[in-house]
């Protein structure tokens, strides 16, 4: 049985914001919010968690454009996401939001503005000088990885979390780094219901990385603490929903 953390290792030096908060600050900075279907806001009522990221971005002659896209965990199981659009018009201009529930309307926005259409991939026009070894993707912390990741495989409580292999695997680690991915830190009790996503980063001693995927939530039946553990993002995340959909 999993018991929360003595310590936190996981707490930022911020309070990060709640769904709640997160979408009233997106709102609160787009132009058109008010265009957004009423059906949408009301269902992000019941957010649990959220997460945010860059789509895409073009950057060139003093125009810009960003799309960012904003997802949310409802208490149904079920995912909402809305686009957000940032861009200026006029070299030096200040920047405009606006949000979208479709990403139909989301193209076509973009396609009105001076700058060639969204698209899923980075068009910054500098030139980047590529090294023969990469760096690794993380800034590990060298002290006391093989234990760490002995600690993270014991508490995980699902049926389908790593083995023996990976636990043999990770015995050889020689750095680490964890990074909260989605949600917000977890508290016991129904009342305080929500998830949690850390990725745990191992790096190995022939310099391979490899990470697992911590969903840390008291969507129990008596609201306790628990943890689960996966060898992917994509596991983890299907796990935040399927448990949020179990209390629906």
């Amino acid at each position: 049985m999993s018991v929360p953390y003595e310590t936190a290792p996981y707490e930022p030096h911020d309070s990060p914001e709640t769904p709640e908060e997160h979408l009233a600050r997106l709102l609160g900075r787009a132009l058109n919010s008010f265009e957004l279907p009423d059906e949408a806001i009301r269902r992000l009522d019941c957010a649990l968690a959220h997460d945010g990221s860059l789509h895409s971005a073009h950057h060139s002659a003093g125009l810009h454009r960003e799309t960012y896209r904003h997802t949310w965990l409802l208490a149904d199981g079920s995912a909402l996401t809305l686009w957000e659009l940032v861009h200026n018009t006029a070299p030096g201009s200040e920047p405009h939001h606006e949000v979208y529930a479709d990403e139909e309307e989301l193209r076509a926005a973009t396609a009105r503005l001076p700058l060639p259409p969204d698209t899923p991939d980075f068009e910054l026009p500098v030139t980047v000088q590529l090294s023969p070894i990469p760096a690794p993707r993380h800034a590990y912390a060298a002290e006391d990885s093989a234990d760490h990741a002995r600690r993270l495989l014991r508490r995980a409580e699902n049926v389908d979390r790593p083995g023996a292999e990976t636990a043999a695997l990770l015995a050889t680690a020689s750095g680490y780094q964890i990074t909260q991915a989605f949600g917000r830190p977890c508290r016991a009790g129904r009342a305080q219901l929500g998830f949690s996503l850390y990725e745990h980063a191992f790096l190995l001693r022939d310099g391979d990385e490899i990470s697992l995927w911590e969903v840390e939530h008291t969507a129990t039946p008596d609201g306790r603490h628990m943890c689960e553990v996966y060898t992917s993002e994509d596991a983890a995340r299907e796990a935040m929903e399927r448990r949020a959909a179990q209390l629906s």
